[in-house]
Order: structure tokens, then C-alpha cells, then sequence
């Protein structure tokens, strides 16, 4: 009996070239680690997305904020690789180092495939993981994540982004600043320089790419301030943007059962 390789299902892809993954430790365990996921052909829109979970800075919650999110990608015709990023105790800039390379792959990737283009690739995360998606549209790319490879030409600024009940300030003097997440990302006495350079609402231009946000208007982890003075930024920045602003008080739940903010973000990608 004979079956023919299987098409479409997940596939695992190693982030960083053997011997050349930056900041390398013993304690990143298998991590980074990245996963694709096919739309059939048939339904492909030539959108690809980047999914990178929250989880604080502390870990990755990647069945609920990864895996999930990417299958709903998928099956709607938009191809998705989530990254489970490494995180503390690694700090700034080891998760944007892993989630630039992820893009660089990602954008190599669609333009490999049938259907797929390499203009239409975006990023979206959760909590934490929204603020890395931040940090990888308005950071340029870092030095030490050109490791001398094919890669190191490919772009690895997302053409829009999407964050979902995110994290977006890193300054001190924020008043809905998360100190958990920056306690995480950037060490326990972070340089303030550095923190406010790596705050969303701080580092947006008019060459941001677009955005699209979703919050709950009373999650009592991470405050909707967060995602209402990105708005405000880009908004002030000329970025065209959109932001759901959705009633309940909870935090982390994914798509959840029945939350609109999935087919929200269908419906803007699609008007792209």
C-alpha cells in the first residue's frame, strides 16, 4: 500500500542556521521554533501572517495564542507560521532578533509557494506577544540579526501588523505601563532610553504599516490605554488603523468562544 506525502498539514522550520543563532544559550531549550501553516491552494488570498503568542516574556502560550489563531488563518486562505520565541531569561533584543529572522523566513517562504506574495506579510500577536509584533513593524532591522546568509536581504518589516489585547508601553513614566513584561523583557533596572525607544506608541512614523487592534474595554491584566494611545499614535502619524474596542473584562482567552475579533480582522484584511 502506497499513500501520497501529505500537503497542507503543519511544518516545522528551524529559525536560525546551526551555529549561528544569536545570544545561544543552554537555556533556550528547543526554542526558537517555528511552524507553517498551507492554506489549500484553492482558497489562498496571497496574505501570509506571522503569530507570535504572549505570555509575559516569560513563556509562550502556544496552543491557545499560536496554534489556534494560525489553524483559523488557514483555513480562511491566509498562510500563518507561529514562532514560539525565546524569552526570559533572555532579554532585549534576543525575541525581536527571533522574530525579524522569522519574517525574513516567512516572506522567503510565500514567495516559494503558488499563491502566496511577498508584499502581503504581516505580523500579529498577543499581550506580550503583540508587543513584539510592535516592536518587529517599527524597529529597524538589528545588527545581530544578520548572521551572513541569503536572509539578510530579505525585508523583515511586516507590510501591517496586528495586535490583539497588547501590551504597547515600555516607559517608565507610563501610568498603564505593564512592569511585568518589562521586568521580562528588558531586565529588572532597564535603561529608560532603551525602554522608551522600544514602546509601540513612541516609535510609530508615517512609515509604520497599518494596524489593527483589538481590546477589551476592561482587561484587568494589560489596560486598554495601551491599545487606545497606539491609535492615538498612529492616528497622529497619518497610519491608517483600526481599533475594536469590545466590552468584557477578561484577558488571554485567544479567539475564545464566539469573540468577534477574528472575524474583525478577516474582514479588515481582506479590505487591504
Amino acid at each position: 500500500m502506497r499513500s501520497d506525502p501529505p500537503i497542507n498539514l503543519p511544518e516545522p522550520c528551524d529559525v536560525w542556521p546551526k551555529g549561528y543563532t544569536p545570544y545561544d544559550s543552554v537555556e533556550d531549550g528547543i526554542l526558537p521554533r517555528m511552524t507553517m501553516y498551507l492554506p489549500s491552494a484553492e482558497h489562498r488570498t496571497g496574505q501570509s501572517m506571522l503569530v507570535l503568542p504572549g505570555g509575559g516574556y516569560s513563556m509562550v502560550s502556544t496552543p491557545k495564542e499560536g496554534h489556534r489563531p494560525a489553524q483559523f488563518l488557514a483555513v480562511h486562505g491566509i498562510a500563518a507560521a507561529v514562532l514560539e520565541y525565546r524569552h526570559a531569561p533572555q532579554e532585549y533584543p534576543v525575541p525581536l532578533l527571533d522574530a525579524q529572522r522569522a519574517l525574513r523566513l516567512l516572506r522567503k517562504w510565500a514567495g516559494d509557494q503558488d499563491g502566496l506574495a511577498t508584499d502581503q506579510v504581516g505580523v500579529m500577536g498577543f499581550s506580550a506577544g503583540g508587543h513584539l509584533a510592535g516592536m518587529t513593524a517599527t524597529q529597524a532591522s538589528h545588527p545581530e540579526g544578520v548572521i551572513g546568509d541569503d536572509l539578510d536581504s530579505v525585508s523583515c518589516t511586516p507590510n501591517f501588523f496586528a495586535i490583539i489585547y497588547s501590551v504597547v508601553s515600555m516607559a517608565l513614566a507610563s501610568h498603564y505601563m505593564n512592569a511585568v513584561c518589562r521586568k521580562n523583557l528588558l531586565g529588572p533596572e532597564p535603561d529608560e532610553e532603551l525602554a522608551e525607544r522600544v514602546s509601540i506608541e513612541k516609535a510609530v512614523t508615517a512609515d509604520t504599516p497599518r494596524c489593527f487592534i483589538a481590546h477589551e474595554q476592561f482587561d484587568p491584566a494589560v489596560s486598554i490605554e495601551n491599545s487606545i494611545q497606539l491609535y492615538r499614535a498612529l492616528t497622529e502619524a497619518g497610519v491608517s488603523s483600526t481599533l475594536h474596542a469590545y466590552p468584557g473584562s477578561t484577558h488571554g482567552s485567544g479567539l475564545g468562544a464566539n469573540l468577534p475579533w477574528g472575524r474583525d480582522l478577516l474582514e479588515w484584511l481582506a479590505a487591504l
